[in-house]
């Protein structure tokens, strides 16, 4: 269960305290991209995303987007912004954290994973010992049926047991 656990949790990306994640050794983001960067129907990035990874490339990290998407979902929404991708990662599987790794010549210790899931991004994360942020998704109702029926309520069986065994 410990691997189903972020390093860090908030409600959003614009909640991560960079100069924190600078200063602890982070220099790349492997960042999902439905339902944490944008809505799973979204099709392009806001101005106030827009914003945020232009900050993040000012602040000195790379950027790879890792998604268990399709080709043609995230090409469309990373080749305009210029963001390194990897699509079919079949995350958890850590084939895809290691390439996103290689893309942008890093260490583990030395990447933080972005995901709004336990099952895919932290659980992917952790068993490839990189320091994991989980936030909210964006929007539950534009998610596919597998994530919403299967994904959300196995993290929500997870989060009941790990709170009953910090009661314990």
């Amino acid at each position: 269960m410990s691997k189903l656990i972020p390093r860090l949790y908030v409600n959003t990306i614009y909640d991560i305290d960079l100069e924190q994640l600078k200063k602890s050794g982070i220099r790349g983001i492997v960042t999902d991209l439905d339902n944490t960067l944008v809505g799973a129907k979204s099709p392009a990035a806001t101005p106030e995303l827009q914003a945020w990874l232009q900050k993040l490339r000012k602040s000195g990290f790379q950027v790879v987007v890792v998604s268990n998407n399709n080709k043609m979902r995230v090409t469309k929404f990373c080749e305009p912004l210029f963001i390194p991708f990897i699509y079919r990662a079949k995350k958890p599987t850590l084939a895809a954290f290691r390439k996103a790794l290689s893309q942008m010549n890093l260490k583990a210790e030395q990447t933080a994973v972005i995901g709004d899931q336990m099952l895919t991004d932290v659980l992917g994360g952790n068993r490839m010992g990189l320091f994991t942020i989980l936030v909210q998704p964006i929007s539950l109702a534009d998610e596919g049926f597998f994530t919403r029926m299967v994904n959300r309520r196995l993290e929500k069986a997870a989060r009941l047991f790990m709170k009953r065994q910090d009661e314990i």
